[in-house]
């Protein structure tokens, strides 16, 4: 038999639904890089999904406010860069600022470095970055979700399991912690 939550009592409270992405964030924060013509962009994103292992699908949201929304929908491609910890501060920054009004590789002194296979700039500083392709737009103009393939990663292989950020909600942000290692056992 369940228990019957007391609403109000101490043990279990209602929690906003407008919220409930703060609860279930996937994967670190990244800056999406993306160009169209002599235009380029950077935009913060937290909103993104593994869908796939191979070929490596990645849905991500974007929104049709976002000044990166029509950079993408028309290039059909763009680059997901990592950022550590350490570029936190500007990690937020890029979030906070529209890319129709200012270059923000310029604004915030980011190296853009050419692609191998997309024509967006990869972050240098980022930790490792991945040329996208978009394969699906069917769920855009209802839900602002892309998907994206990646077509070519990269790492900065100096840093071993470097430290990233997670968007909690309202400002605050989770860094990755302790690294534990469980048994598994393949189901081949």
């Amino acid at each position: 038999m369940l228990k019957k939550i007391e609403y109000g009592a101490a043990m279990k409270k209602s929690f906003p639904l407008s919220n409930v992405y703060q609860l279930i964030e996937p994967g670190p924060v990244v800056m999406v890089s993306s160009a169209y013509k002599n235009k380029t962009n950077i935009m913060t994103m937290a909103w993104h999904m593994m869908m796939e292992f191979t070929p490596a699908l990645i849905g991500c949201i974007i929104s049709d406010q976002n000044y990166s929304f029509n950079l993408i929908k028309k290039s059909k491609q763009c680059i997901i860069n990592i950022p550590t910890v350490e570029l936190a501060p500007i990690v937020v920054c890029v979030g906070s600022t529209t890319g129709a009004k200012v270059d923000k590789f310029q604004k915030f002194n980011l190296t853009p470095i050419a692609g191998q296979k997309i024509d967006a700039p990869l972050i240098e500083e980022c930790y490792a970055n991945i040329e996208c392709k978009v394969v699906d737009t069917r769920l855009v103009a209802k839900y602002n979700l892309f998907i994206v393939q990646a077509v070519k990663a990269w790492i900065t292989p100096s840093k071993q399991r470097p430290l990233t950020i997670h968007h909690a909600g309202n400002g605050i942000f989770i860094v990755d912690g302790k690294i534990i290692k469980l048994p598994f056992k393949s189901k081949k």
